[in-house]
């Protein structure tokens, strides 16, 4: 789970770490009263949307030349201007893909005077098994693009989970980002700050992009995007409130109700598995063909009929979709009950377009035999390969 950047800060803030005072507004009419509130004279005001890069980004209404969705503002009435112009609007950054995302929210934060910015994030390093901060001195560019042109610039300290952030990690860090004096001292309370907030509230990915040296010679987090781990929000209902679902496909907010692993592609076959390996071999195959999958959708190893039918609901539900891959490996989900909530979604919601079911293992004769006798315009595939054939054969003709 995502949230804002507004929301990120004031939940590190909470651990200790420095942020700028700032106000979220959903509203013009709030533009004027939030700036006031803030120090100033310098002002930045943030299009809060769930995607990076939004300072280079461009408003799909504002025309080429319009500024992008982060802008600084010199008086209180320039922050109202910017706040008229970004509410509402579309925002097309790297991340959203051309289609953009609207603007429902903004952040207006006091300025800052910056001396250098710095890169940090906080992730779970699979290749050691533990939490590692990446940290480079070429903040406030794109990571990726650092990777690519100057690797050796970008510099991971794993932590010890049963140590946590020791004096020897804090010295790593301050050295790889070439901190000292008031800005060194800043970060042996920093770095322990960042990595409490990611274990306790069990985060997948907290990243300060950029983490600024200011002129006073301070730390300061000037940006800030936080991920969380869907398995453990059971435990975190603060972070549960956070969620905004406006940012989110309304196909994967239904998906999540039936605890089903859904996530929206751009291709044209909806594709319903058990497995997210068998997933991902659905797919391969499919663009094999010459045709993209227009979903993820894994119903897990022990799905009720019940829960088959609301993702092949949720699946049809989406008018890019031209036809349905049914590919289920029984296990412990038995190939009978995929058949049964099939059969239910088909007559439920009507089929309209074409449908390929592969079944194999427990109970599969058992489900073939319940769509055989369905009455229901069904294809059946002997394997993999032949479902994949088609499917693309039956929306090809």
């Amino acid at each position: 789970m995502n949230i804002h950047e507004y929301q990120a800060k004031q939940l590190l803030k909470g651990f200790g770490a420095p942020v700028a005072e700032g106000v979220a507004i959903m509203s013009v009419d709030e533009a004027e009263g939030a700036a006031k509130s803030l120090p100033g004279p310098l002002y930045v005001v943030k299009s809060q949307i769930h995607a990076g890069g939004r300072g280079k980004g461009k408003f799909k209404e504002l025309g080429p030349d319009a500024k992008g969705g982060v802008r600084l503002a010199k008086s209180v009435e320039e922050a109202v201007a910017h706040s008229r112009d970004m509410l509402g609007n579309t925002l097309v950054t790297k991340q959203t893909g051309d289609a953009g995302k609207q603007v429902n929210r903004l952040y207006i934060e006091d300025g800052a005077d910056i001396d250098r910015e710095l890169y940090l994030s906080i992730l779970v390093d699979r290749t050691v098994g533990q939490v590692a901060f990446v940290v480079s001195t070429e903040g406030g560019m794109d990571i990726e693009a650092v990777a690519e042109e100057t690797p050796e610039k970008i510099i991971t300290v794993a932590i010890d989970p049963d140590a946590g952030v020791t004096a020897d990690d804090v010295a790593k860090l301050n050295a790889a980002l070439k901190l000292d004096g008031d800005a060194a001292e800043d970060g042996k309370t920093l770095f322990p700050a960042l990595y409490k907030a990611f274990v306790e509230k069990d985060m997948s990915l907290l990243e300060v992009n950029p983490l600024i040296v200011m002129e006073n010679g301070r730390l300061r987090v000037l940006d800030a995007k936080v991920s969380f781990d869907g398995n453990a929000l059971f435990r975190h209902d603060d972070i549960k409130a956070l969620r905004d679902e406006t940012e989110e496909d309304a196909k994967e907010i239904e998906a999540s109700k039936w605890d089903l692993a859904y996530v929206a592609l751009d291709g044209n076959i909806g594709c319903m598995v058990n497995g997210a390996g068998l997933a991902m071999a659905t797919m391969d195959i499919i663009k094999l063909y010459g045709k993209e999958p227009a979903n993820f959708c894994d119903v897990g190893g022990g799905a009720s009929k019940e829960k088959v039918a609301a993702a092949f609901k949720i699946i049809t539900a989406d008018p890019r979709v031209e036809g349905i891959l049914v590919n289920i490996f029984g296990g412990i989900m038995k190939c009978d009950v995929i058949a049964e909530g099939v059969v239910a979604a088909v007559k439920e919601v009507g089929l309209k377009v074409p449908l390929v079911v592969r079944l194999e293992g427990t109970n599969v004769e058992l489900g073939k035999k319940i769509l055989n006798e369905s009455g229901l315009a069904i294809t059946a595939a002997d394997d993999l390969d032949d479902a994949a054939k088609k499917i693309v054969a039956a929306i090809e003709g």
